[in-house]
């Protein structure tokens, strides 16, 4: 009598849906329509953004463009607050463009040689195009390649599976901090019209 054969799983699929529902039904939908005045909108002063070269005060001002983004090593405490600007910036060059540089073939990318989106448009194409490449690079990981040590720094003994995980983690939790912003900006921007109607 043979041993039934237990059904395989597909992490591949299932590290994928992980993203793309959450993309699909959550955050790319909240993103259209994002104006240049939320996208560098700060809600309380000494946020880090991204500015015209020259225009930051930050210890760093990272990027080889028009823009560079704000930083500081070792980051303050408390951390401050960021921008939309700047937490996308962070989403495509931090969690996505840096990783399909070393894993699946994009163009070499860090903070410092990232020529940074002045625009939301312009914001948004540069997470599209970081998001449908790291798409397609975990589409071609097999549970073989998953399981493979990905060898980068902070991951040096995790799986290749640890950091896509870990990919997915950093895009959601920023974009929802990118969505909160939005709404912040709506409701002050319809106080203050309520205010003027007064």
């Amino acid at each position: 009598m043979s041993t039934p054969t237990a059904p395989t799983t597909d992490w591949t699929r299932l590290l994928l849906e992980q993203l793309e529902w959450h993309w699909a039904h959550q955050l790319r939908p909240r993103l259209e329509g994002l104006s240049d005045e939320e996208y560098t909108w700060e809600p309380v002063p000494g946020c880090w953004s991204v500015r015209p070269r020259g225009r930051s005060s930050a210890p760093v001002q990272a990027g080889s463009g028009a823009f560079t983004i704000d930083f500081a090593f070792p980051e303050p405490e408390p951390s401050p607050v960021t921008t939309i600007a700047w937490r996308l910036g962070h989403v495509v060059v931090g969690a996505l463009a840096v990783r399909n540089a070393a894993h699946f073939g994009g163009a070499p990318a860090d903070y410092a040689s990232w020529e940074y989106a002045g625009t939301a448009t312009e914001a948004l194409e540069q997470l599209d195009d970081a998001h449908d490449r790291w798409v397609r690079g975990v589409r071609t990981l097999d549970a073989q390649a998953l399981a493979q040590p990905c060898g980068e720094e902070g991951f040096e003994h995790d799986p290749m599976a640890a950091l896509v995980l870990h990919v997915h983690r950093e895009v959601v939790h920023h974009g929802a901090e990118v969505c909160l912003l939005r709404d912040l900006h709506h409701a002050r921007t319809r106080a203050e019209r309520g205010q003027r109607l007064l």
